[in-house]
């Protein structure tokens, strides 16, 4: 009848309709104090005390529609997209509310508040108590330990402390003018985050990440680039955390005892050292730098084989295909179509009948035959076990298991989280910090990698988990747990393909620091548009810096309208020369026009016949260049620097390089130009010291300086070293 939660959802970024705001009062400030209540309730009222003497009953005000309306609630704003429909009804759940806003609050003392409903029939109800003090930033109170070089400001630690003792602490870093911070993990937003303000707490914007500088993969970590020696630091915490970076920056962070680290050297030497803190990556084979081709709605064996035999037609070559919708969409471990018995212990494939006429009706043939043409295969998966509908059959067995057992993340009174997002709303999540429940619920998956053949997976989601006050399995609770539960996930699915001797590759949105040592990523969800393609080049830009060796995007975007032509192939271009070379499209529920990102559908859509034989190209072009990125990203993974890296990296000293920060080498020889704007065919570029040689016309320029480069739709500008050009002009000659 009566519903308060103080902290809300636990959306990093939104306020519900029935919690506290602000969460944690500072001194003098009031609160206001949202109730959702039942429709029969007409009358709310707020029993307040002050050190246990009632003071007042507070009358609450119907809030009414306005949050709904509003676009409010744990879905935050209402976006277009095929998760549309999930995003509206997290909206509408928001209506209905009442509120009140309290006296101020004064440090030192402590409040506690109930509610009171009165019924249309005159019966009344009560909630519990609940509790509140105002904090305050105070010179004591909790423990910094700072590690290397101490650079942190004299007098400048501070800890915020309420009536439970330090909450947060925050302290400043002496930074010289026309120093350059780099990191933060993934971000979209900007390579150089100077001057701006950000956060690092794992979730999924779903689109227009960079226009709301959030992250799927958010490190608390930056290299500080500049005319001297360079430096970074990295807050060893899993815990959110804050920056602001001007002049001086400043660090915040939850939790009342915190190690900040310091690192000098060049910014690979300083990356390098990270990495040996939270963990260092793990080479992956040499195909995952072929072309990787997905679609949501190649929902058949039928329709998966039509698209790779059009690859083989189209002499289009492909490496590896990520077939996303292929389960049951209820227990995402058997095929849908396939007929079995449900069961306590897991499955093997003898177990599943598939009928002929079903949509996989040989799963094992249909990757035999694919890896006889040389593809490698993964399927999509999520860390739930989906609760709505009400899970039947297999579903049903997996979601008591997992209560019974206790094998899923709690809330902090025992009780079973329920995913509180808008994405598989109400969904079961396992305890993916526990080996025992990574051993559960990837048993459930084996015969898909010893039996089925399966090469990786795509492990999707992971920013699921909500809420400061959660429970796993490894002590911790939701505040310091719920950033590496992506790292858990990636990991539980690369230890099941290592125990039957495949490579650990796993394809993943999310993660955090100790992510770098788990497979590889792309940069999530976007729409097909320029901006778009400028912010995922950012982001694996910076992504790069933070320790991610194997990275790509959607080229082009996956969601709405089929890109143009230009965009289409400029992004493919570009993405012939990014660690990961991989197409994929959204969801569109089987209407046509469809909407896949394959060159064909692209230039049917556009009638651009420019599309085809110039996305061939690329393809092509790709192949040859395996050798070389696999030997890169060898470099990289023994400690070298990123294989997608900024220019700052192998020149810090150079001011000029900040003036075009989408460029960017990929490994040692090849600086690549990206054209991010419609209509160009020439684009001005900045050479760094050296000789580069032109790729396609094997011209060679005198570096240190700005040149106008040719940019033709079919030969992206890219340029090698000339020291390098004797072992890769042969890539580029054909």
């Amino acid at each position: 009848m009566i519903t308060h939660r103080p902290y809300g959802s636990g959306h990093p970024y939104a306020e519900t309709q029935d919690q506290r705001i602000p969460v944690i009062p500072m001194d003098g400030q009031a609160v206001e104090l949202r109730v959702r209540a039942a429709m029969s309730v007409t009358e709310l009222a707020c029993q307040w005390r002050v050190d246990g003497q009632d003071v007042a009953e507070l009358t609450l005000a119907r809030a009414g529609l306005a949050a709904a309306e509003a676009g409010e609630g744990e879905g935050d704003q209402v976006d277009g997209g095929h998760l549309a429909a999930a995003q509206a009804r997290a909206a509408r759940a928001a209506s209905g509310s009442w509120s009140v806003t309290t006296p101020s609050l004064r440090a030192g003392h402590h409040y506690s508040y109930r509610f009171v409903a009165t019924t249309e029939g005159g019966a009344r109800r009560t909630s519990r108590w609940f509790d509140v003090t105002a904090a305050s930033w105070q010179d004591s109170g909790g423990k910094l330990t700072v590690r290397g070089s101490d650079r942190t400001r004299s007098g400048s630690v501070r800890w915020l402390i309420d009536g439970d003792g330090a909450l947060r602490g925050r302290f400043e870093i002496a930074s010289a003018p026309g120093e350059h911070v780099v990191g933060f993990g993934e971000r979209f937003d900007s390579v150089d985050q100077r001057g701006r303000s950000l956060d690092a707490v794992v979730f999924e914007q779903y689109k227009a990440q960079g226009a709301h500088g959030r992250t799927y993969l958010p490190m608390p970590f930056a290299i500080v680039v500049g005319g001297g020696r360079s430096w970074g630091f990295h807050v060893a915490t899993s815990r959110r955390t804050w920056y602001d970076v001007g002049d001086t920056l400043a660090v915040e962070a939850e939790g009342d005892d915190l190690t900040v680290t310091f690192y000098e050297g060049s910014p690979a030497e300083i990356l390098d050292a990270f990495l040996g803190d939270v963990g260092r990556p793990t080479e992956l084979p040499d195909w995952v730098f072929r072309l990787w081709a997905s679609g949501n709605e190649w929902n058949t064996r039928a329709r998966v084989m039509a698209e790779m035999d059009a690859h083989r037609e189209h002499d289009i070559p492909v490496g590896a295909l990520v077939i996303e919708a292929w389960s049951d969409e209820s227990t995402f471990t058997a095929f849908r179509g396939a007929q079995y018995e449900p069961g306590e212990e897991a499955h093997t494939l003898a177990d599943y009948t598939f009928p002929a006429d079903g949509p996989w009706p040989d799963p094992k043939g249909m990757v035999d035959e694919l890896h006889e043409r040389g593809i490698k295969v993964l399927l999509w998966q999520i860390p739930l076990q989906k609760m709505r509908p009400h899970p039947g059959h297999q579903a049903a067995v997996d979601a008591r298991q997992l209560v019974e057992y206790g094998y899923g993340v709690r809330e902090a009174d025992g009780r079973p989280y329920r995913n509180r997002g808008w994405w598989f709303p109400l969904a079961l999540m396992p305890d993916l910090s526990s080996q025992e429940v990574r051993d559960w619920w990837t048993a459930k998956r084996a015969y898909l990698v010893g039996e089925v053949g399966i090469d990786g997976f795509k492990t999707d989601g992971g920013e699921h988990a909500w809420g400061h006050d959660l429970r796993y399995a490894d002590g911790r609770c939701g505040a310091d747990g719920n950033g590496l539960f992506p790292v858990h996930y990636a990991r539980a699915f690369g230890d099941l393909l290592s125990r039957y001797g495949k490579a650990p590759v796993t394809f993943s949105r999310a993660g955090f620091a100790g992510s770098q040592s788990h497979g590889a990523f792309w940069a999530g969800d976007e729409d097909s548009t320029w901006e778009a393609f400028r912010s995922s080049i950012r982001a694996g830009i910076t992504a790069g810096a933070c320790g991610i060796v194997y990275w790509g995007w959607d080229l082009a975007g996956f969601s709405g309208d089929v890109p143009g032509a230009e965009l289409y192939l400029r992004a493919a271009g570009t993405s012939t020369f990014m660690p990961i070379m991989q197409y994929h499209s959204e969801f569109n529920h089987h209407r046509r026009p469809l909407r896949d990102r394959t060159p064909w559908n692209v230039a049917e859509q556009t009638g651009d016949e420019r599309v085809i034989p110039l996305f061939r190209a690329f393809a092509k072009l790709r192949e040859r260049l395996v050798p070389y990125l696999a030997g890169e990203a060898a470099k990289a993974v023994r400690g070298g620097p990123p294989l997608m890296r900024g220019l700052f990296f192998d020149h810090p000293g150079d001011e000029a390089v900040w003036a075009y920060p989408l460029q960017y080498k990929l490994g040692d020889a090849l600086l690549v130009v990206p054209v991010t704007e419609p209509g160009a065919d020439r684009i001005e570029a900045y050479l760094p010291e050296g000789a580069w040689v032109d790729v396609w016309t094997g011209h060679t320029h005198r570096g240190g300086g700005v040149r106008t480069l040719a940019a033709p739709l079919d030969r992206p500008p890219v340029l090698c070293l000339a020291e390098r050009w004797p072992e890769l002009s042969a890539v580029f000659s054909v």
